[in-house]
């Protein structure tokens, strides 16, 4: 019988996915790239490569975007894995897997911020929304997302303050490995956290 149960915990673990989430510009490559060096590997094609915006990569899989289409097969590779999935994408994630979900937080400005430099690269235009409109339609999202969270079944969660994670990520380590409850090498998560890359500071 504890065979079983123990056979049965391990199975059950490998249906679980594990997602990191947020707003764009919030974290969630790092994260991404912080799980993989712990030993949680990331569910990537590696379309998006690196670049001034994301020196380190951005983590991303193209078909995660179709999921509003009905593209959901895929998420049978994404078992045991780690998978980047933005906050308005999370309601298309298929009810029939369990998930823990690493939700990232920033400080708003700093995201606006790092989002519009990055639209300016690209040559986009960043006056079609002042920050202020674009600051409460995020929080109105943000909040959103959470009441729908909270009503899940098969969804937990972990908020984690990308500023705090920067400024202190033992903080964490700890606590994300508690969290998934697997085996991580919080020493090579820690390594992971450059304080270089945060180039869009919160004016205090």
């Amino acid at each position: 019988m504890e065979r079983f149960l123990k056979l049965f915990k391990k199975e059950s673990s490998n249906h679980v996915v594990t997602i990191v989430s947020g707003l764009p510009r919030s974290g969630t490559s790092m994260m991404m790239k912080m799980l993989e060096a712990g030993g949680l590997p990331p569910l990537t094609d590696e379309i998006r490569t690196a670049d001034k915006d994301n020196p380190k990569g951005y983590y991303e899989f193209e078909r995660v975007k179709k999921m509003p289409d009905g593209d959901k097969a895929w998420m049978v590779e994404a078992r045991g894995k780690s998978v980047k999935v933005i906050s308005a994408l999370l309601e298309h994630l298929p009810p029939e897997y369990s998930y823990k979900i690493i939700f990232m937080r920033r400080n708003m400005t700093e995201i606006l911020a790092s989002q519009k430099k990055m639209l300016i690269r690209q040559g986009k235009p960043t006056d079609k929304v002042s920050d202020e409109e674009l600051a409460k339609m995020y929080e109105k999202h943000l909040a959103k997302v959470q009441a729908w969270l909270a009503t899940q079944p098969n969804v937990s969660t972990l908020d984690v303050d990308y500023n705090m994670l920067l400024e202190n990520p033992r903080q964490y380590l700890e606590q994300i490995q508690q969290f998934l409850g697997t085996p991580l090498n919080v020493d090579n998560m820690g390594n992971v956290v450059d304080p270089a890359l945060y180039r869009q500071r919160r004016v205090e």
